[in-house]
Formats: structure tokens, sequence, C-alpha cells
């Protein structure tokens, strides 16, 4: 006892403790069986059911102002990678350098203060605004207590003086009893009944400052960031119009697209893999007088400009071959001018009325264009072969298809 003693407690102050909780809880339960009336306040209710529905509001804005500023710290992040890659692929030498390192150290510091003064201005006011519920919440609680404590003495003073037999003694110090709870439930109440309104009307104003302060700074931020795109986009602009002449020749990569109008520009395969187109040399030497066979026709020679290397040196080659090949009967029912074969290795569907329409497994005989001016880089022309066996009339036959849709087979 005396160690409780020195502490400032004692155990008579645990015994009264511990029967106010018992007469607190038999007080509750004789309120809820309806054999004991309740104190009741309807517009302190009231102000209970705002301040927790302040609070509720409070708890949200507070937690997603905190995933905002982590959405915005995520952000940094990612600029700040962006412009440390744009700075590793700006090569030494091309102008603007300094201006795009320059770009992303204020990029950089831009998103750090817009960090920090949404911290400062939101987040802060935000933490000190529901830094006061608690509190009041604790207070709210324990005046409910006090409410208990006052009725259960207001009834005990009732029965004492509705008793049959009165003892005079008992009803003074249970009237003491009852002034001493009212006084204590009565201070708290006023004071909670002034602070709760006030605190509910008090939302409104914090709310417009905060979601303005939070405005204000998004505002600022994003007309400085304008600005550095702006910046930056001017540099890369200087980058293009120094550098944009030093032009290359890239390969078309795989796409469903058709070939656009006007000069026709090959469609890649679907698969991606662009069928394989054999490396021919130009022959300019003239062909030998004694390579051509009487009555053999050869087609016009076209000029190295208008005529692709592939369409020259096959003419000669595929007609050559089949004089010397013998009297050339083996070629009587391929169309005239016959360079090679070709196998298509995909679908293409055909876009315009000069175009072939081709299933993967036809083949096509390969032919040169009557004008040769008119053939486009990587097309060829041609005629399937059950056609021409079917038909044998170039005019109803013929037409331009893309040539790495196929494959060379013979």
């Amino acid at each position: 006892m005396a160690e409780l003693g020195s502490k400032g407690v004692t155990a008579g102050k645990i015994a009264s403790n511990v029967q106010k909780k018992l007469t607190r809880a038999q007080e509750k339960v004789l309120q809820k069986l309806g054999k004991a009336d309740e104190t009741k306040d309807e517009q302190f209710e009231q102000c209970v059911q705002n301040f927790n529905k302040q609070l509720t509001e409070g708890t949200r804005l507070q937690k997603d102002l905190r995933t905002y500023l982590a959405s915005v710290k995520a952000m940094h992040e990612a600029s700040k990678k962006l412009n440390e890659c744009l700075q590793e692929v700006y090569e030494p030498d091309w102008p603007g350098r300094d201006e795009a390192s320059k770009i992303a150290e204020n990029n950089d510091l831009l998103w750090i203060d817009y960090h920090q003064k949404l911290v400062d201005q939101a987040l802060l006011t935000m933490d000190t605004y529901l830094g006061q519920f608690p509190d009041i919440k604790s207070r709210i609680a324990k005046r409910g207590r006090k409410l208990v404590d006052y009725d259960s003495a207001r009834h005990h003073y009732e029965s004492l003086q509705t008793a049959k037999k009165k003892d005079e003694a008992k009803i003074a110090k249970a009237e003491e009893e009852l002034i001493k709870a009212q006084k204590v439930f009565e201070e708290m109440n006023v004071d909670l009944q002034e602070e709760l309104p006030s605190l509910w009307n008090s939302r409104v104003g914090f709310y417009v400052n905060t979601f303005q302060s939070i405005a204000g700074l998004e505002e600022n931020f994003h007309k400085e960031m304008s600005k550095l795109n702006q910046n930056l986009n001017d540099v890369l602009i200087s980058l293009e119009k120094q550098h944009g002449s030093n032009t290359f020749t890239i390969k078309a990569q795989p796409s469903d697209g058709a070939p656009a109008k006007g000069n026709k520009s090959p469609s890649p395969p679907p698969d991606g893999s662009p069928a394989a187109t054999p490396e021919i040399r130009v022959n300019h030497e003239p062909e030998p007088a004694g390579m051509a066979a009487p009555g053999a026709t050869l087609p016009k020679s076209p000029s190295q400009s208008s005529l692709p290397a592939v369409v020259v040196e096959t003419i000669s080659a595929t007609v050559n071959g089949a004089v010397e090949g013998g009297s050339g009967a083996g070629r009587l029912d391929l169309p005239p001018g016959f360079m090679f074969k070709v196998q298509a290795q995909h679908d293409y569907t055909a876009t315009d009325t000069d175009e072939l329409q081709l299933k993967a497994g036809d083949v096509v005989l390969v032919i040169p264009f009557q004008n040769p001016e008119e053939q486009d880089e990587g097309w060829l022309m041609g005629v399937k072969e059950s056609d021409w066996n079917q038909h044998k009339e170039l005019e109803k036959c013929r037409g331009v298809f893309p040539e790495n849709f196929t494959e060379r087979v013979q």
C-alpha cells in the first residue's frame, strides 16, 4: 500500500473508481431495460453526429492528400529518370547539350519545390486541423460518462425520497452527491456545446483554404513546367534543323496496312520477316550476237535508272538461258518476257484494280513492266500461274504485287 501511495494512487481511490464503473454499468443496464429514464439532449447529439462526420471527412482528406503527395514524388522520380536518359543519349557534339542539361536540372528543382510546398501549405495544415479532434473526442466520451453519473445520482436521490422509511441523513448525502455530479456534467457539457458548433462551422474555411492552396501550387507548377518543356522543345527543334539533312534509308517494318496510293510502297509481310531478295548485279556488257536464237524477241532493254537490277539481269539471263538450253520449246507455254517464278509466302489483299490478290502458296510468273518507268521500288509485275494456265491472256490476268510477300523459287 505504501508503494501505491508513493505514486499518488491509494486503495481508497482504486475502490472508488471500481465503484463508479459498477454504478455506471448498472445505470446503463437499467436505462436500456427502460427501468430508468435517461437525460437526453437532441441538440448535443446532433453536434456529436456532425463532429463524427467532420472527423471522417478530414481523415479521408488527409489520406488522399498523402496519396497525392506520394504520386507527386513518384512522378518526380519518373521525370528525373527520363531526363537522365535524355542526357545519356544526347551526344557531346550535338548543339544544345548544355541547355538540355540545365533544363533537366531546373525540372528536378521544380518538382522538389512543388512537393515541399504541398507538404508545408497543405499536409501540415491538414495535420494541425485533425490534431484537435482526439482531445474533443475524449471529452465527448467523458461527458457521456459524467451524464451517466448524474442520472445515477439523480435516481438514487429520487429512490431515497420515495422510500417508505426515509433516512434523512442518506437523503442529504445523496442530494450532495447529485449536486456535485450535476455540476461536473454541466461544466463539461457547456464547454462542448460551445466548441462543437464552432468546430463544425470551421470546416468550410478550412476546406476552401486547403484546396485553394493545392490548386494554386499546382497551377504555378504547371506554368513553370510548361516553360521548361517549351525550352526543351526549342532545343530539340534546333538539333533537328542542324542534323535533319542527314537522312538514312530505313527498311519498312512489318505492318498490316495496305500500300499507299500514288507511288506504291511495298507492304511488309504480316509476320515481320520479308522474303529474301537475291543480290543481283547489273551486267552492262552487250550480249554476244551469237547468243540470240533466230526468231527470239528480246524485251526492250531498259536503262539502269528506270528498271531495278533484278529485272535487267533476269531478262538477259532467263531469255538467253532458254535459247542456250536448246530450241526453247519448254518455254512456249510461259507468258512473253517471263523472267522467273516466285511463291507467295503470305496472303496479300489487293487494294487497287492493278494489283494481284495473293494467297500463301500461290505461284506467280514474273514478267517485265510494259513501261519500266511505271515500276515502283519493291513491286513486281506478274501473272498467277493458275490464271495463265487457264486463260493464257496477259491483259486479263497480270498485275503488280509486293515482292517482299514472295520468295523466288525458280
